[in-house]
């Protein structure tokens, strides 16, 4: 498993964080997902072979976020 820890700006509400934890928590090899509204950060443990730190960006990124 590989710690993954991205920066997202555009978070404003608690309804951002569901948003974004419903396009990453599905996405394959993604085991535990941590998401703090304060610090801009999501944090997620996945498997590199399943989910790669580009696709993680991307399913943020489309879901209307940016990683900074």
């Amino acid at each position: 498993m590989t710690h993954t820890v991205l920066n997202v700006s555009g978070m404003s509400c608690m309804g951002c964080v569901n948003s974004i934890r419903k396009v990453v928590e599905p996405m394959p090899g993604v085991e535990k997902v941590d998401i703090s509204l304060e610090a801009g950060r999501v944090e997620v443990e996945h498997d590199p072979a399943k989910t790669t730190v580009d696709n993680l960006k991307q399913a943020i990124e489309d879901a209307g976020y940016d990683i900074v």
